[in-house]
């Protein structure tokens, strides 16, 4: 796989963005790229159904959005028994190379895109050369398009090498919405890994640039809450109405006020608050999705249930009812010294990485910890590493763009981490 090789692949997923549970396209792009260039060097090539716990996705949108995106992704002209495979929102794959006695060993890459409309300005590079997002309102603006090109280059690079073991690869469906780490964490196919590589791009860290271990995952969990009252005429007869909207907005006032916690960070956001129909109306239903998130996981289900709490509580002071049900989550984790330290040494000495961190905070979520949490359950070990790129826009902007050449320094440095713990396997 050459440098011209792998800058193309990735601008054809990031042409082709998909959000969460919707990546059919994606998924079916890196089947088809893991069989021309591998063939039957694949012990075996797991895909939708078969890659993940089926039962365990959150998250998933309803079938119309299904639909929807299923028949972009047949008119983008993918292989139709690929496609038919995928039907329903079960995405993802898992590529299984085998090697003979060793470790095995996991690669986890996320593959999703964001549900957010990318820039058109001729400054922009995806825009100024040809490979700007061609579905208006979706966008990789956070680098998993690079992630995807990346295990593709490493399970390339791992079939051409001396890598003695099992190497999996999971291609992981509906990061953005922590929803698809679990189904592949409560598949078979991560339990008999030994070690887990996790990795993601960026992250304010720029080009030439390796965080061998990221820590410092914040626990989250969503809830979205339906609160019910009785409608009735704003002017008419306001008192024969139980107002929703209040019940809503003091449930939103009070959830910022849940005090921070002593033993570690704590966060909650009220993302989305909408209800009512016009201004001579006593709103009768309203609507919060909110997100709690903690150092800890026990921390996080802390929050969680004051949350609750506050939920309940708004909904009685207005008479009014609610239904709260949560929605996706994820856990914290943490980096294992082992692993931290064998990623340490082999980007020290990788070609075009200028500078080793050993360690850094994530200072987010990610449900990479699902995976992770697993293996090191299991008796196993598992790092989340970065890979540095000089991005223009933050993530999850408008702007976001990768420096290509960092493509290579991760797939350099993750097949030589994988290769270092087979040898010290054995």
């Amino acid at each position: 796989m050459t440098a011209d090789d792998l800058v193309s692949l990735r601008r054809d997923f990031h042409r082709i963005p998909e959000p969460a549970w919707r990546e059919f396209y994606t998924t079916a792009r890196i089947v088809n790229e893991l069989k021309s260039r591998l063939g039957d060097e694949l012990a075996a090539l797991h895909v939708g159904p078969d890659a993940i716990a089926a039962d365990r996705r959150m998250a998933v949108p309803d079938d119309a959005e299904l639909a929807r995106w299923y028949e972009r992704a047949r008119t983008a002209g993918v292989d139709e028994e690929i496609l038919e495979s995928l039907e329903g929102g079960y995405t993802g794959a898992v590529a299984v190379l085998e090697r003979g006695e060793g470790p095995t060993v996991g690669l986890r890459v996320d593959i999703d895109g964001l549900p957010r409309r990318e820039s058109d300005d001729p400054v922009h590079k995806p825009a100024a050369e040809g490979f700007r997002s061609q579905r208006e309102g979706a966008m990789h603006a956070c680098g998993h398009d690079a992630h995807a090109t990346i295990g593709i280059g490493v399970l390339e690079r791992l079939a051409e090498s001396d890598f003695s073991g099992t190497l999996k690869v999971f291609f992981q469906p509906a990061e953005e919405v922590v929803g698809g780490g679990k189904s592949m964490a409560e598949s078979e196919h991560i339990e008999d890994v030994d070690a887990l590589l996790a990795v993601h791009i960026g992250l304010d860290h720029p080009t030439g640039e390796i965080v061998a271990g990221i820590d410092g995952f914040l626990a989250v969990s969503h809830l979205e809450a339906e609160f019910t009252g009785e409608s009735a005429h704003a002017g008419g007869h306001p008192e024969q109405g139980r107002n929703a909207v209040q019940a809503m907005a003091t449930a939103v006032q009070n959830l910022y006020g849940i005090p921070r916690h002593n033993d570690g960070k704590t966060r909650v956001n009220a993302g989305v608050v909408e209800g009512g129909s016009a201004a001579n109306v006593i709103p009768d239903e309203a609507r919060i999705v909110a997100e709690v998130r903690g150092e800890t996981t026990a921390l996080m289900d802390s929050m969680k249930m004051r949350a609750r709490q506050i939920l309940r509580s708004a909904a009685e002071m207005h008479d009014c009812e609610v239904s709260i049900e949560t929605g996706a989550e994820a856990p914290s984790a943490t980096s294992d010294d082992e692993l931290v330290s064998i990623v340490a040494d082999i980007a020290a000495a990788t070609s075009g990485v200028e500078r080793v961190l050993e360690r850094d905070e994530l200072g987010g979520s990610e449900d990479a910890t699902y995976l992770m949490r697993k293996v090191q359950e299991n008796g196993g070990t598992a790092c989340y590493v970065g890979v540095g790129t000089d991005h223009p826009g933050g993530h999850h902007t408008a702007t976001f763009d990768v420096d290509e050449d960092s493509i290579g320094h991760g797939i350099d440095v993750l097949a030589g981490s994988i290769e270092q713990i087979s040898r010290q396997h054995t």
